[in-house]
């Protein structure tokens, strides 16, 4: 993957919206062009999101956007913390597609930018 790419992290977006994207990707097939590629990750509330992507994470992403592949150990020093928590988070995030790791096991963040969308709940009628 190449580094300009997005990351789009949604909250409360609904099955429709991944429903356009995968309509949108099969209406580029069928006329002969390459769909732009789209990564997404969604929560049901911010909560979930919050509980995924906590402030240490998202420093720690930062960190990896900044020095390239490293080994989780270099990152634990870089960013003063335990090997054992960072590891955590480093699970965590590659979970969520946040991080990836490379053939030899160095970590790095593949996205130039990270998107958080946050839907807020439909009013109920009165």
């Amino acid at each position: 993957m190449t580094n300009d790419q997005t990351l789009h992290v949604v909250v409360g977006g609904g099955p429709g919206r991944a429903l356009k994207h995968a309509a949108d990707a099969m209406s580029a097939l069928e006329q002969g062009r390459q769909p732009a590629p789209h990564f997404e990750v969604g929560f049901d509330d911010v909560s979930q999101m919050l509980a995924v992507f906590t402030p240490r994470r998202w420093e720690l992403i930062a960190a990896l956007r900044e020095t390239g592949l490293t080994s989780i150990s270099a990152l634990a020093k870089l960013l003063g913390r335990d090997y054992k928590n960072v590891h955590g988070d480093v699970t965590a995030l590659m979970e969520w597609m946040a991080i990836e790791k490379d053939e030899q096991g160095l970590i790095h963040a593949p996205f130039a930018d990270i998107a958080v969308d946050v839907h807020l709940p439909r009013r109920r009628a009165a």
